[in-house]
């Protein structure tokens, strides 16, 4: 297929298909990726769209013991609260102050989420247990961390949505399935330690990467979208 030739409706169903079929699960099989196929998705990905060109993204690809050892020494700190205490998050990710929707949105699928692992809402001990799991890429074989160096701008990481967002889809048409995950941002210090990052890289986020597992409760949760009434205007005159 050219540059300038008209999808067939085979090919716009198959893209339609890799966008909706993308959310994110959080409990993976253990099946092996292989590396080949993880460079095909990065190379499908960077063809994202960036200002001038910049290409902002800088990704870090972890699997077996490098993988293993950036999840344990995580999750130890997180699992000592006075440790974990001692990290903050380099950038807001969410809002200071929260106003509707967005949080009715934000309490809904953290309860959606809750109620299908039949986590209670006083069940604190169990709520920081599935929050950890984070730190295991949720089980994925595949760690993605990404990093950014601190000298680009807003624009820059408008960017890096746009490939993240390519990064996802391509997944989808390999079979794999993905988890973007801001949680990994508390750690940033310990994630530029533990992968001797530059002191100019900084932590965007991180990844999980795998075969999704079919029989995993949590994996059934697919979270509500707002129709296109709600969010779009056409103004044509």
């Amino acid at each position: 297929m050219s540059l300038f030739d008209l999808p067939t409706p085979e090919q716009r169903a198959a893209v339609d298909a890799a966008i909706t079929s993308r959310h994110s699960m959080r409990a993976f099989l253990p099946t092996p990726v292989p590396r080949e196929t993880i460079e095909h998705i990065l190379e499908v990905a960077s063809r994202a769209p960036s200002g001038t060109n910049t290409q902002p993204w800088q990704v870090h690809v972890l699997t077996g013991s490098a993988r293993d050892r950036l999840c344990q020494r995580i999750l130890a700190a997180h699992n000592e609260p006075a440790v974990a205490a001692q990290h903050q998050e380099e950038y807001a990710y969410y809002p200071s102050e929260w106003v509707s929707p967005y949080i009715d949105r934000r309490r809904k699928v953290g309860w959606d989420l809750y109620g299908l692992l039949g986590i209670g809402k006083a069940d604190k001990a169990r709520m920081h247990q599935q929050h950890g799991r984070n730190y295991l890429f949720f089980d994925a074989p595949v760690g993605l961390i990404f990093t950014i160096d601190r000298v680009m701008k807003q624009g820059s990481w408008l960017d890096y949505g746009m490939f993240l967002q390519n990064l996802m889809i391509a997944a989808r048409g390999q079979g794999l399935h993905t988890c973007p995950q801001a949680a990994f941002t508390q750690y940033h210090r310990l994630i530029a330690d533990e992968l001797q990052l530059a002191p100019e890289q900084m932590l965007v986020c991180g990844m999980a990467l795998g075969y999704a597992d079919p029989a995993a409760i949590e994996n059934s949760l697919v979270s509500e979208r707002e129709p296109v009434a709600g969010f779009t205007r056409f103004l044509d005159q």
